[in-house]
């Protein structure tokens, strides 16, 4: 093929790309409010006595508040620094998406990144998707939203509730639509609880990971289930919620009730939560990995 064929394929091809790639740029209106700033180069200085005066979109994500600063990179106009623009929003944020909104007091929205970053105290709320499922509520010290993707991050002091699941750790990825829950951990386990009469059940790995909307999840990194005596230890654990069942592989794992001085070990054991007894497993059982994969951990 001639090198004259070759070049203008090579800019359709850089166009559908670019046509492919979700918008960054961030629009701003206003509510009884007014804008000032340098009309060229900014910046721009959004303000409204409404608290949710000042609205800001960009992809599928609303952000409201009664202030917002947008400014250029210097000596940049603000037209031409479109795509690597900051926009700040202050005195109450509010941000929307799909079945999600989010509260905090200040959110830094950057162009480049396509990401915005809601400062904490935090707090997020989704709606259940359908009847029968469980609303997620997160709170945290900082929350960021990609605007490219459905996915929010959580991290600091991190505690996420769905119906009667809480979760504890350091960081927590969301996969908005899908309820993928990833908790993780610098250091130490992340504690995930079964709230229940009679006592909580309680799970402790250094990464687990829960699909909110089935109830179901895995753990792995060296697992502990605490069910009120009865305490299973393995590398690994899948649980459904719905079943009542949590399946434990070790080299070997364990299960103990000192109180009724019960032991039992194997390579894969099942234990049944809401009747408290542990045996081992005998059938074929793979850890269901990909179930629980992040959408950029998924083969194309």
């Amino acid at each position: 093929m001639k090198l004259t064929h070759i070049v203008p394929l090579i800019f359709v091809a850089l166009a559908l790309a670019l046509a492919a790639t979700p918008t960054r740029v961030i629009k701003i209106s206003y509510l009884e409010g007014k804008r000032s700033g340098n009309l060229r180069y900014g910046p721009w200085i959004y303000e409204s006595s409404k608290p949710d005066g000042i609205i800001g979109t960009v992809g599928d994500l609303e952000i409201r508040a009664s202030k917002a600063v947008l400014e250029a990179p210097k000596g940049e106009s603000m037209q031409a620094a479109e795509g690597k623009r900051k926009a700040t929003f202050e005195g109450g944020v509010t941000v929307l998406r799909g079945r999600l909104t989010a509260k905090g007091p200040r959110l830094v929205y950057s162009e480049a990144t396509g990401l915005g970053v809601l400062a904490g105290p935090a707090q997020m709320h989704q709606e259940p998707a359908k009847k029968g499922e469980d609303a997620v509520d997160v709170s945290a010290r900082e929350m960021s939203f990609d605007v490219d993707t459905d996915i929010s991050t959580s991290s600091g002091g991190v505690k996420l509730v769905s119906g009667n699941q809480s979760g504890y750790a350091d960081s927590v990825y969301y996969e908005e639509e899908r309820g993928l829950a990833v908790f993780t951990m610098k250091k130490g386990s992340v504690k995930l609880v079964r709230h229940r009469k009679g006592g909580d059940l309680v799970i402790y790995a250094p990464q687990v990971r829960s699909l909110t909307r089935e109830k179901k999840l895995i753990a792995t990194g060296g697992v502990e289930l605490v069910d009120g005596d009865l305490v299973t230890k393995g590398t690994a654990l899948y649980y459904d919620d719905k079943s009542g069942e949590a399946i434990i592989v070790g080299e070997p794992a364990r299960s103990v009730n000192e109180k009724e001085g019960f032991k039992i070990s194997g390579g894969t054991l099942l234990h049944n939560v809401n009747k408290h007894r542990v045996q081992v497993y005998r059938k074929g059982f793979e850890m269901p990995l990909q179930e629980f994969e992040k959408v950029d951990e998924q083969k194309k």
